[in-house]
């Protein structure tokens, strides 16, 4: 249940009450879309370039909602209404101050994780690490806007002990509101990439843009970041304390013994001077520096080892984040969930080092890369020829770029239809094909269509 009063949400949304009478509320859920109404619900009707959440307030109160937040009047004339109405100025702005003002009622320790590349994956181990000593909530999916982490707080019900909340960004101070709102007591940043250069120029710029995440920061606060990162390895103690993890020795904690197996990585790590192995059920080196993350945050909370590596060992990760699927005998490894110069690598690592004989790669688009766009696809094609990849097949679109750095041997498709085909075709017994490319291309399509073909 979330504990929150009519008084409260007039209070804090600043708002009015258009219907209904005043009364104790029994709230499970908040949501801005009327179609995932359920019993109990608050809806926040909110506006975009193509819609108006407004227009949705019968819909809402159908499903079973008993709050409705507006900041247009509905007509109502001649319905007898028990929901309660509540009329604001602006329903964004509502629902954020109502996340912030919630956020300052629960207690509970929050973990707040950011990066340029990992933060869902890092997500998913941090709630896995956790997940044996304390009642966990994670953001559900990619929820790491100004909207979908708002949101994310509101449906934090009291018998929570953790949360853990991605938070992502385009734009300078946006992480900043976000960490206002959500005042994380650890943060995280797994490291400084190139996404997003075509809003902040440089990784410079992005690097301060993540170090927002701290803004808030006091003597209790702890930052848990990438050691080996070029640009996070400077970061030192300052009000709060900064925990470094990596493979490099002058870490805090430091990974070693790294083995690559056909369903994870086995390795060991060192902390506060104990020793420990650990099972990772997650492919490629790029994924144990996740896990140092997570390891971080759990030893910071206050997880035992022994904690922390069954937590992992049992580990729930979000869809379409190096997935293994079967057709027959060949390996599929479905990475659709988003791309960027840094994971494409570490995909293609993982292609690379899988024992097979054909080994494929279907790569699509990387988005908001700006300038840096026509060099980063070059640079993927070349870095795929250099890991002795057998076949790069892509979409017309970035097709001349990923011939430029693999070479004319790359298969270039009109059609996403037109790919899966010819896929089917080349595809044999024992191949071992990577499907990737940032999450607008939906690439996961081809995945699905290859499956079923």
């Amino acid at each position: 249940m979330i504990n929150l009063t009519l008084e409260e949400l007039l209070q804090v949304t600043e708002g009015y009450l258009y219907n209904g009478e005043m009364r104790e509320l029994s709230i499970d859920y908040v949501s801005i879309d009327s179609r995932t109404i359920k019993e109990n619900s608050i809806f926040i009707a909110l506006r975009g370039d193509n819609f108006n959440g407004n227009l949705f307030w019968k819909d809402a109160i159908n499903k079973g909602a008993k709050v409705i937040i507006l900041d247009e009047k509905p007509y109502i004339e001649g319905e007898s209404l028990q929901e309660i109405i509540i009329i604001v100025k602006d329903t964004k702005k509502a629902l954020l101050d109502l996340a912030k003002y919630y956020r300052k009622k629960l207690e509970i320790k929050v973990v707040g994780v950011t990066g340029s590349t990992g933060k869902t994956s890092t997500k998913d181990l941090i709630a896995a690490a956790l997940s044996d000593r304390y009642k966990v909530y994670k953001t559900k999916g990619n929820y790491n806007n100004d909207i979908g982490m708002p949101l994310s707080i509101l449906n934090i019900h009291d018998d929570v002990e953790v949360a853990v909340l991605e938070m992502g960004m385009n734009h300078a101070q946006e992480i900043h509101r976000l960490a206002d709102i959500a005042r994380p007591d650890v943060g995280v940043i797994t490291n400084i990439g190139i996404t997003h250069i075509e809003n902040l120029k440089t990784q410079e710029n992005i690097f301060k843009a993540k170090m927002e995440i701290a803004d808030f920061f006091q003597n209790s606060n702890v930052l848990i970041i990438n050691g080996d990162d070029e640009y996070l390895r400077k970061v030192e103690n300052k009000n709060y304390k900064v925990l470094k993890t990596g493979i490099e020795e002058k870490n805090h904690i430091i990974a070693g013994d790294i083995v690559s197996l056909e369903n994870g990585m086995r390795f060991t790590f060192k902390v506060n001077n104990q020793n420990k192995e650990l099972f990772l059920p997650l492919l490629g080196v790029h994924s144990i520096y996740n896990c140092l993350l997570a390891i971080g945050v759990g030893v910071t909370l206050g997880a035992t080892l022994e904690e922390i590596e069954k937590g992992i060992e049992n580990l729930e990760a979000t869809a379409m984040r190096l997935e293994i699927f079967k057709k027959g005998d060949i390996t599929v490894i479905n990475d659709c969930y988003n791309a960027s110069p840094t994971s494409m690598k570490a995909a293609i690592d993982v292609l690379s080092k899988k024992t097979g004989k054909k080994k494929i790669a279907v790569l699509g688009y990387m988005a908001e890369l700006g300038d840096y766009t026509e060099s980063a696809h070059i640079e993927i094609g070349a870095y795929a020829k250099g890991r002795d990849i057998d076949m790069l097949l892509t979409l017309k679109n970035v097709g001349e770029l990923y011939c430029r750095g693999y070479g004319n041997r790359v298969k270039v498709f009109d059609s996403a239809d037109e790919l899966i085909s010819e896929l089917n075709e080349i595809a044999a017994s024992g191949d071992v094909i990577l499907i990737k490319a940032s999450r607008s291309q939906h690439f996961e399509e081809i995945t699905k269509g290859f499956l079923n073909y």
